[in-house]
């Protein structure tokens, strides 16, 4: 998710409720000789059938599937059923978290500075990717982060540098500091080396559930070098050789461990390109690199004023609308697939509260899945979309919205962010929006 500075638990029966669902996907272990996904030019395929999703954020998933007091295997089943109730068939998942100095960053991580890794949160991972397969859902794993808060690519540095680090919107550094700080990543040799050995153990990891390797299982859609890499914060600091350096390498290193699978940037788009094409299409066009991926955030881009979404949200949906055009005639020049993997907007009024409407959002949505739906009719390059984020049946614990270390109600709103700000929430009318996709995705010719 886009980080920039600027940026009463109803049960399923509710969550049905009034709602166009597609028809609720059987929880059957999947099948051994289950199709991976591929990549035919500008399309995705499963066997001789084009892949396309309704998808949604959980990046919290690992968290949940750990036998640990921080976890609630329990939950984690009721949240994968009701996204299975409405058709969402794809989940994006964080598969690491840097735990370190950062502020705002989850705990615990996946790893720290040295080989030790958190095997319960991994078994965490492996217990949720058996889960989803039950539901016949795939993954799009993570392996690290471009923003603080889980740990990324400023946590790396500080293994290396000595301890040395920013936190995101400190105003001591303000925007555009952060990031060009994290662009050091791509040619700190040592952190580069940290971040490898993390990509050969997760993409070479056996599960612990089901005895098969990652590398081997197609609930896995796809592998993603980091949640939304950007070669710096302004062009002045942007070493572009060395950031396509870093692009290729490690989509190379991932192919070399498991050739099944998928790879993607993980990148916004030209927001993450520092609004340049030109960047874009460098660093998809490396033939290890399978498809385009997007986000839109209106409000964190000050596209739409959420205090002000009646007189903002027009403008906002304008803008929208252009930035899908401009990407998918950046996807056809690159003849790859495109997916809008993230996509959020406040509820009315900018509140945090799942009692108030999504009114605005409601709208939003319908944009992007209109979009969506045209481009997959017409043959384009659009195959899927996930929705930013799913909250479910979590609510925050503090009055104030704020995430406090040692809270466990996990939600799709990251611990940086107010509680509530971008999620779907258990019995929000949003939900009927994504069912009625993917039905409607469903009714698609073949």
């Amino acid at each position: 998710m886009t980080n920039i500075a600027r940026r009463t638990f109803l049960g399923t029966s509710a969550l049905l409720a009034g709602c166009t669902m597609a028809p609720p996907v059987a929880t059957t272990p999947a099948s051994t000789d289950r199709a991976f996904v591929r990549r035919e030019g500008a399309r995705l395929m499963v066997g001789n059938e084009p892949y396309r999703f309704v998808g949604a954020n959980i990046w919290y998933a690992a968290y949940l599937g750990a036998n640990a007091p921080y976890g609630d295997r329990a939950r984690l089943g009721r949240e994968l059923d009701a996204l299975a109730a409405m058709g969402v068939t794809n989940l994006r998942v964080l598969a690491s978290a840097e735990e370190g100095p950062l502020k705002n960053s989850i705990k615990p991580g996946f790893r720290g500075p040295g080989k030790d890794y958190n095997q319960t949160l991994l078994a965490g991972l492996d217990y949720a990717l058996a889960e989803m397969a039950k539901r016949n859902m795939r993954a799009v794993l993570y392996l690290t982060n471009f923003w603080e808060w889980s740990g990324g690519m400023m946590t790396y540095l500080s293994y290396v540098n000595g301890g040395q680090y920013l936190n995101m919107n400190d105003p001591a550094h303000p925007w555009p500091e952060f990031a060009n700080y994290n662009a050091q990543f791509y040619g700190n040799s040592r952190a580069m080396e940290l971040y490898r050995d993390w990509i050969r153990t997760v993409v070479g990891r056996t599960n612990s559930v089901t005895g098969t390797r990652y590398a081997d299982d197609p609930a896995i859609m796809a592998w993603q070098l980091s949640n939304e890499p950007r070669p710096s914060g302004d062009l002045a600091h942007a070493n572009l050789p060395q950031f396509y350096a870093w692009v290729r390498a490690s989509a190379q290193l991932i192919k070399s461990i498991d050739p099944n699978h998928l790879v993607s940037t993980g990148s916004e788009g030209l927001k993450g390109g520092l609004e340049r094409a030109d960047i874009v299409l460098a660093e998809h066009a490396i033939p290890e690199i399978d498809y385009l991926t997007v986000h839109i955030w209106p409000n964190n881009w000050e596209w739409v004023k959420q205090t002000d979404l009646a007189n903002t949200a027009a403008r906002g949906e304008a803008l929208t609308d252009t930035y899908i055009a401009d990407h998918v005639a950046l996807a056809r020049q690159l003849d790859k697939p495109m997916v809008i993997e993230e996509f959020g907007y406040p509820r009315d009024g900018g509140s945090n509260d799942p009692a108030v409407p999504t009114t605005y959002k409601d709208r939003f949505y319908g944009r992007i899945y209109a979009a969506a739906l045209k481009s997959m009719a017409e043959g384009g390059p659009i195959v899927g979309t996930n929705f930013w984020a799913w909250n479910g049946e979590a609510r925050a614990q503090h009055p104030d919205y704020r995430f406090a270390e040692g809270d466990r109600q996990y939600m799709g709103d990251p611990p940086h962010e107010p509680q509530g700000w971008y999620g779907i929430f258990t019995g929000d009318t949003t939900i009927r929006l994504v069912a009625d996709q993917a039905a409607a995705i469903a009714r698609l010719p073949r």
